[in-house]
């Protein structure tokens, strides 16, 4: 960082027991080095073909950068409801907005070669969205659309070409149950 830069705030996690209730906040950054149970969000979106929309990360992000993973994933912020947390970083990651609908929680921990570990209980959402796609540069190289299957045997062909995270999802089979919901299915 140059003297004329100014150095990002900083950005805190809400701190939780096994149980999700909150124990305190932490900078982003320690929790993800001590490997503290935190908050987290994923946001699952699909379309009107049954296909995930998927995000590359940016492959400067402070880990799994590179990485194909799901729409748009993230941290509420001390005070700020996990829905609207999720619907808030759907908008800033991928420039889309539609309504989301709670799925659940998954714990999962992960070491990467970096020191960090992510150790978190995460809120799954899943929404459908039809529409243009406008990715942050600064938060994706990329985006496509995806069948389930296809997803599937890309997974098993390049496991290490996805993120921790959504090979956890796959695994707990979170993708089947995520399809878009009958109600809200197009006829025809």
């Amino acid at each position: 960082m140059t003297p004329n830069e100014k150095s990002p705030p900083e950005e805190r996690v809400i701190l939780v027991d096994p149980d999700d209730r909150e124990t305190g906040t932490s900078e982003k950054i320690a929790a993800h080095r001590s490997g503290a149970l935190h908050r987290a969000f994923s946001v699952v979106i699909w379309d009107a073909h049954n296909r995930i929309l998927l995000q590359k990360r940016h492959i400067g992000k402070y880990h799994s950068g590179g990485l194909w993973t799901n729409a748009c994933c993230g941290h509420p912020r001390p005070g700020e409801d996990v829905h609207a947390a999720a619907q808030r970083r759907l908008q800033e990651e991928m420039g889309i907005q539609c309504d989301l609908d709670g799925l659940g929680t998954i714990t999962y921990r992960a070491a990467f070669e970096n020191g960090l570990i992510e150790h978190e209980i995460v809120h799954v959402f899943r929404g459908l969205y039809e529409g243009d796609i406008r990715p942050d540069p600064v938060e994706a190289d990329g985006y496509e659309w995806a069948g389930l299957e296809d997803v599937r045997r890309r997974l098993t062909a390049t496991p290490q070409a996805y993120s921790v995270w959504f090979r956890a999802y796959v695994s707990a089979e979170w993708p089947v149950m995520l399809a878009a919901p009958r109600e809200r299915q197009p006829q025809g």
